[in-house]
Order: structure tokens, then sequence, then C-alpha cells
């Protein structure tokens, strides 16, 4: 097997072969396809047609390779800001709500790598988050800030607004389904496992949870969020036009 970024002779033009973004991205495309569990230094080695100590270069190792996969999202979240529409400067609640579009976007692209979105970052300190988390946090503060929000309202409401999107798309439509490939909605969703006496109110409604629009769910709910923050000073100055 020849490696990508180490190898002989023309060391140069393989190396210039075998990247950070390269690596990171055939992470993602992994994980997407077979889940977590799939992803492994060996396994991601076998992917790029590589030897696995090839990637320490850029890696250097599984658990360093999950941060990856965090910064890799984050990436693509801040670069479909990019491509998108930006609002005008005191519009900051439309603002929040085409940054929370750009998340869901790469959730619903990314869904084995959500769960570790919402949790991985939690174990490590602010200062040492991957660049891209940081970029984001920055840009929803600065936000928050031109709006004229004092430091402490503008915690608040990041929290709000953080929390609301991770849980929003957490309880996503896809956990209520049984076995995608069958027809009938009662075995699609596995309905016929939950004892009818038992669970009447889970079975009344877990076809409707499944067939909800959770891009509208996830905007509604954060309209309904942002109408019970405290107003932005500069909404008052712009006869409402922020909102």
């Amino acid at each position: 097997m020849v490696e990508q970024g180490d190898g002989g002779g023309d060391g140069p033009e393989k190396r210039r072969r075998l990247s950070r973004p390269l690596v990171l991205g055939a992470a993602v495309a992994l994980v997407d396809r077979e889940g977590l569990a799939a992803l492994t230094m060996r396994r991601l080695a076998g992917e790029l047609g590589v030897e696995s100590m090839a990637l320490y270069r850029y890696t250097p190792g599984k658990e360093a390779l999950l941060d990856g996969l965090i910064e890799a999202f984050f990436a693509e979240v801040n670069e479909r800001l990019r491509r998108s529409a930006r609002t005008p400067e005191p519009a900051w609640r439309a603002e929040l709500r085409r940054i929370s579009q750009a998340f869901a976007a790469a959730a619903h692209a990314h869904p084995e790598i959500l769960p570790l979105v919402a949790t991985r970052p939690l174990t490590v300190p602010v200062a040492r988050r991957p660049a891209p988390v940081l970029d984001l946090t920055e840009h929803i503060l600065a936000v928050l800030g031109r709006a004229g929000f004092d430091d402490s309202t503008a915690l608040t409401v990041y929290r709000a607004f953080v929390a609301w999107n991770l849980g929003c798309l957490l309880v996503d439509k896809r956990q209520v389904v049984d076995n995608q490939d069958e027809p009938d909605p009662v075995l699609r969703l596995g309905l016929h496992r939950l004892p009818a006496a038992d669970y009447p109110r889970l079975r009344a409604l877990v076809p409707r949870f499944a067939d909800f629009d959770d891009q509208a769910e996830l905007l509604a709910g954060l309209d309904s969020l942002l109408d019970r923050m405290p107003r932005a000073p500069l909404d008052a100055f712009y006869g409402g036009g922020a909102s």
C-alpha cells in the first residue's frame, strides 16, 4: 500500500496530496456512511490509501480525530453562513435565524456527528476548542453585542439560543424509525413493540412525531424563545426593525 503523505523519492509531491482538511473530510464521510463506531485510525487510513502512521502528522490519535470531526462540522456551518445572504446589521433576530438554519443544514447532512457536537465540546476548555467553533461563538456574541445587549444579557440569550438549537435537532424524527425499509407505518415505526395498554399516548403521537417539519419547528420555537428574551436596546432605536 502506497502512502500519500510520507513515501518515497518524490515525497514532496506525495505529501501535498494528504492534508488535514483531506483527512478530516474522509473521516466525516466515513462516519456519515457507517456511523461513529466505524471510525478508527486504521480504517481511516485504509479509506485514504495510506498506512496508519501517515495520519499521525495530521491528527495524533483517535481522541484528536473526534475533535477533528467537531472542527469539520463547524467549519461547514461557517461556510454555509458565508454562502448565504447576510442580514442587515440591526436585524439581530433574523441573523440568529440564519445561523440556526445553517447549523440545522449541517446537522441534517451529518446526523451521526450531531451527538458528538452536543457533548464533546463540554469536555474541552473554551480556549482549546477548534477555531471554527470559536469563530461561530464569536460571531453570535458579536451579533448580540451590536444589538445593544449588555454582556450578561448577551450570554443569557446565547446560552438559550445554543440550547434550543441542539435540543430541537437532537430530538429528531429519525430516532422514531424502527425499520427504514418497512412500508407499513406501524411496523416502520415499531409501534407493534409498544403495548397499547401501557403506552397509549406514545402509540398515538409517534406517527405525528415522525412526520413533523423539523425545520419549521426549529424556527418557530426559536422565535417563541426570542420573544421571551429581554428586548434588545437597538430594537427601539430601529422601530422594531431588528426583529
